[in-house]
């Protein structure tokens, strides 16, 4: 059966150190590619699929985007579930730490040098043939760490990435048979100032409700809001940020976009360059290269 284009998710994390960022594909549900993407020039470096669910929210890049963290379940054994560092684009593990349920996971890159990791007291321990170097150090993250879902780590990433929440429900609309499973009131909305201050644009993400039928967990939209507050409307979209030089960064539809800042304005969104379309991408297997198996060296490139 052909897939439907729409079908296809794309979720981003940018390094935020370098100009680097790491795609997470999905499509179908239990099917991810990872793509490794160069912010300067708009290469794309095709990676690794993998048969099985990542958690992207609950995942992080290194600073310099050289290590990937997250947490992926396939509900079979040994491991059910587990969080995994590995090199992108490819997801074959240098350390794996088994979960076992769907509960925490994942976790932060604090600094190159340490992991908070979302797992509980008990569930700290290597899976057997996996080392971690002397230079890289392993806690816990948060308050309660190994419980929650995407929220906390996910949130967690957007404060200490600039993001700002600016609006939380006040009441939410549960109705069995809807459309969406959850829609929140008003959304839960997240702010992001453009690099270049003075320009006084700034990007909002609004989560507008969880589990829509035939459609993606969350409802997401993004728009570019103004000083006098005009918005610009880019629509459902799973994903959206600024470059580091200030271009508008989004994906919809398995496409990636970008919309060009100059002299601190943006151009029309009519105006988005399609940067790629990943919708006919399908499943291929893919060997990690011998310099993806191993650790880099403590001193970051």
């Amino acid at each position: 059966m052909q897939q439907k284009k729409s079908s296809t998710r794309l979720f981003v994390i940018v390094a935020r150190s370098a100009p680097i960022a790491v795609i997470f594909r999905r499509g179908p549900s239990k099917q991810v590619l990872l793509i490794k993407w160069n912010l300067e020039d708009d290469t794309l470096e095709i990676g690794q699929w993998f048969k099985a669910r990542i958690y992207e929210r609950r995942c992080d890049l290194s600073p310099e985007g050289e290590m990937l963290l997250y947490f992926a379940a396939d509900w079979r054994k040994p491991y059910e579930s587990w969080s995994a560092v590995s090199r992108p684009p490819y997801l074959s593990s240098l350390a794996l730490w088994p979960k076992g349920d769907g509960w925490g996971g994942g976790g932060q890159f604090y600094t190159r040098e340490r992991i908070l990791l979302n797992h509980r007291d008990g569930e700290l321990q290597l899976a057997q043939e996996f080392w971690v170097p002397k230079w890289m150090s392993i806690g816990q993250f948060g308050d309660r760490p190994g419980w929650g879902e995407d929220e906390p780590v996910w949130f967690a990433r957007l404060q200490r990435d600039g993001w700002k929440l600016v609006s939380y429900p006040t009441k939410t609309k549960d109705e069995w048979g809807a459309k969406a499973m959850v829609e929140f009131d008003p959304p839960i909305r997240w702010q992001k100032s453009h690099p270049q201050n003075a320009s006084g644009f700034a990007l909002q993400m609004s989560i507008v409700g969880i589990h829509e039928v035939d459609g993606p967990w969350y409802l997401i939209e993004h728009s570019v809001v103004e000083k006098n507050g005009n918005a610009t409307n880019i629509g459902r979209s799973d994903w959206a940020d600024w470059s580091p030089a200030g271009d508008l960064l989004f994906t919809q539809g398995g496409s990636l976009f970008r919309l060009r800042c100059s002299h601190g304005g943006l151009a029309s969104i009519e105006s988005r360059e399609q940067i790629a379309d990943f919708s006919e991408l399908r499943f291929q297997q893919c060997e990690a290269p011998a310099e993806a198996r191993i650790w880099p060296s403590k001193r970051s490139r």
